[in-house]
């Protein structure tokens, strides 16, 4: 255990950091689990729908810099390929 007050202060700042950004990180995948979902039921609709929100909320998470930038742009990238095959595949 610490015996300094900066690091008995810099343990808390940690924990509540870590705690922030296990946060943000469950939202990330809880958003991609609902484009995921939407696109298993073949909704081309509901998958665009998710898929505004889950790239708001990847963006968010990004710009805060618990996911990096690449990371958060490789995900929308993937989604946004998913969902555009689904409505082109719904189109035809």
């Amino acid at each position: 255990m610490a015996n300094h007050k900066s690091a008995l202060k810099r343990i808390r700042q940690n924990k509540k950091r870590r705690m922030r950004n296990k946060s943000r990180k469950t939202r990330v995948k809880t958003c991609i689990k609902a484009v995921l979902a939407a696109i298993e039921e073949k909704s081309p609709e509901k998958a665009l729908e998710a898929l505004r929100k889950a790239q708001k909320i990847i963006d968010q998470t990004a710009a805060k810099g618990t996911l990096h930038k690449r990371n958060a742009a490789r995900k929308i990238s993937r989604l946004t390929k998913k969902v555009a095959a689904l409505q082109k595949a719904a189109g035809e």
